[in-house]
């Protein structure tokens, strides 16, 4: 499974941005998906999965509320919505697909394939 993530760029706190990330290979709905983050000389930290059929979504403590995970398996994409950004949530946000869906300590080492990263950056 290849893994492209867009949607990333500087916004100012308060603001809203959506991540997409598209998928090819092999078959998208097959996988649960999900998003980790990682901020300059920090450990990189899960943020949310959803299973393949999307009917089960999974999102950590500090993003609940705010941002929200979707995927359209007709076009063969996952989605993080993330609204009322702050300026610590910027981050490298990576896209991830698994043949497991997670919740929870389960997601410790969720993600069987890795996108490349989209740059998130919040000012305040």
């Amino acid at each position: 499974v290849q893994l492209v993530e867009s949607g990333g760029g500087l916004v100012q706190a308060g603001e809203s941005l959506r991540l997409s990330c598209a998928a090819s290979g092999r078959t998208f709905s097959r996988y649960a998906m999900g998003w980790y983050r990682q901020a300059p000389g920090k450990q990189r930290e899960f943020v949310s999965a959803i299973s393949w059929s999307g009917d089960m979504t999974y999102l950590t403590d500090f993003v609940k509320g705010r941002f929200a995970i979707s995927r359209d398996n007709a076009k063969n994409t996952v989605y993080l919505q993330m609204n009322s950004l702050k300026p610590e949530d910027t981050a490298v946000y990576y896209c991830v697909a698994d043949l497991d869906y997670c919740s929870g300590s389960l997601c410790t080492g969720f993600g069987d394939y890795w996108g490349q990263g989209t740059q998130v950056t919040v000012s305040s």
